[in-house]
Parts: C-alpha cells; structure tokens; sequence
C-alpha cells in the first residue's frame, strides 16, 4: 500500500507544481491586460479628441451642414 500511496503522492506533487505554473502564468497575463486596457483607454480618448477638433475645423471651413 505504500507504493501506492508514494505514486499518489507523487502525482499530487506533480499537479500542485502544474497548478502553480499555470497561476504564475495567469497572473502574468492579467497584468499584461491591464496594461492593454489603459492604453487602449487612452488612444480612445485621443481619438475621441481628434473627432471634435476636425469637426470643428469643418464647422469653422464650412464643409459640413449644421
């Protein structure tokens, strides 16, 4: 029964070894995310702020019905 309970324990070993890559691995790609998300936000908000400033100068041309 011992060596049974040695292979399990060693498959056990294995796993929590596996389980601990993959969490190391997660946590790595949530911060990678995150970093894609801010930078994501931020090139929204310059676009954001192009899209005004060429309406205005559309309105100011008079290249667009109000």
């Amino acid at each position: 029964m011992t060596e049974v309970e040695n292979l399990v324990l060693d498959h056990l070993r294995h796993i929590h070894g596996a389980v601990d890559s993959v969490r190391e691995d997660i946590r790595e790609v949530k911060g990678r995310l995150g970093i894609l998300e801010n930078q994501y936000a931020h090139m929204s908000n310059r676009i954001d702020r192009l899209d005004a400033r060429v309406e205005r100068i559309e309105q100011r041309l008079e290249l667009t019905e109000v």
